[in-house]
């Protein structure tokens, strides 16, 4: 319902400063070639997310997600300890952050979806700290390759879409760090329980 809005707003308003600039007439073609170039860069990331989403399909059929999984536990069980003791949850937790590790958004959302679901059940309707240290986590994540960031660069012609990699790492590691401690001391002066 907001994004109706947004974009209603929007329309509304490129109206608006198209008459009063008596630009109107270049709207429409704006308009056209604003949804071309939108089909455009959708057709080239489909193949990224293709790429990265088979890769992750492939991690857990040859058991290196698994692998992945074992390597979070000691992290996980400080900061998710209930969930890290139910199985169904970890293995969904894990999913989602190596998903995310890899960069993959869209692909690691349905995962994330699935782990907070399951780590919401017989709550009440109350999201736990835990839940809530989850999703900062889900939210921040960690980027080793930021894949679709560089499916988009790529898009758009550059010539080395990887190129940011250290910036990533630096960036995503700090909001990580930061959104984990504004979480823990939400929970501290939050008092709910969980």
């Amino acid at each position: 319902m907001a994004m109706t809005w947004v974009w209603t707003g929007m329309v509304t308003l490129s109206l608006v400063f198209g008459a009063a600039t008596g630009h109107l007439g270049a709207l429409g073609p704006a308009a056209l070639e604003g949804a071309r170039s939108a089909v455009e860069l959708c057709v080239s990331m489909a193949g990224v997310m293709c790429l990265w989403t088979g890769v992750m399909e492939v991690l857990e059929q040859s058991g290196l997600a698994a692998l992945m999984a074992r390597a979070f536990r000691p992290l996980l069980r400080r900061l998710l300890p209930r969930s890290s003791r139910d199985a169904e949850i970890f293995t969904a937790v894990s999913a989602n952050l190596s998903a995310n590790l890899l960069g993959l958004g869209n692909a690691s959302t349905p995962l994330g979806i699935r782990a907070a679901r399951l780590m919401a059940r017989g709550s009440g309707g109350a999201a736990s700290d835990e839940l809530c240290r989850f999703v900062v986590l889900n939210t921040a994540s960690i980027q080793l390759f930021p894949t679709t960031v560089a499916g988009i660069r790529a898009a758009l012609g550059c010539a080395d879409p990887f190129d940011i990699l250290p910036a990533v790492w630096l960036a995503s590691a700090g909001s990580v760090c930061v959104g984990l401690a504004a979480a823990k001391l939400f929970e501290c002066f939050g008092g709910n329980a969980g």
